[in-house]
């Protein structure tokens, strides 16, 4: 009996963490520029004294779905989206560089220019961009800023910095626990000027709400199918014990 209650014990917990991550994963189905998280289970034999006679299973993420999101309009001047393959710098909370789709930029009450999770966007000189008070900002299609300071003429405009933006190749991304990816081959990886924005447009999540559903429900399934077999582990341990105190 205890090989029973061992295994559906085992396929209880890793089910549970598949659920967590695919709750993530809904949760995060508007979230601008989201990659969905990928988990992976795979069966490993226990070794130790004697005969390896159980198996276990183990999951972990394995990546992120990297397939783009849908493209919104939103008609609103912070709002961008990158045009095919690329990645928007951003600095996190640890203060290194890392990258996002995520567009949806705003100017905080200091001038620093983050998107909608707070993150600092990074400009081509190395540092987090500020933005002098404006009347009217615009992006270029090469990450340009370019402002009307407060006050100014219509054709009086500035160039305040560029987005940084980078191209590295996917496999070499690594996704965190914040939601930003960086490069596993280097601290930063170089800016690209093949990389082109689109403004007024904001790539949404790449999580298919309606598929993160059913998998809810499989996996609440899956998980009670478990539960009833350590339950029935339970029942034929009290049967056979009772034949033997018959015996």
């Amino acid at each position: 009996m205890d090989r029973m209650v061992y295994l559906a014990g085992v396929a209880g917990r890793e089910i549970m963490r598949a659920q967590a991550v695919n709750a993530n994963n809904l949760a995060n189905s508007n979230t601008p520029g989201f990659r969905e998280d990928l988990i992976h289970a795979q069966d490993l034999q226990v070794f130790g004294p004697g005969h390896a006679s159980r198996v276990y299973s183990q999951s972990q993420t394995i990546g992120a779905d990297m397939t783009p999101g849908a493209l919104m309009a939103t008609g609103r001047e912070l709002d961008m989206s990158i045009k095919g393959q690329g990645w928007i710098a951003v600095q996190n909370q640890q203060g290194a560089e890392a990258y996002t789709r995520a567009g949806d930029l705003r100017v905080s009450s200091t001038g620093l220019l983050t998107n909608g999770a707070g993150h600092p966007i990074m400009g081509n000189n190395g540092g987090p961009i500020t933005i002098p008070p404006f009347e009217k900002l615009d992006i270029g299609v090469d990450g340009t800023i370019s402002i009307r300071p407060q006050g100014q003429e219509a054709t009086a405009l500035v160039v305040v910095d560029r987005i940084k933006l980078v191209n590295p190749p996917e496999q070499e991304l690594r996704k965190g626990n914040d939601g930003l990816f960086t490069w596993t081959q280097g601290d930063v990886a170089p800016a690209d000027a093949n990389v082109s924005v689109v403004s007024g447009l904001l790539e949404g999540s790449n999580v298919n709400s309606v598929d993160a559903m059913v998998s809810m429900m499989e996996l609440a399934r899956k998980f009670e199918l478990q539960i009833k077999m350590m339950d029935q582990a339970k029942k034929n341990d009290a049967a056979s014990s009772k034949m033997m105190q018959m015996s």
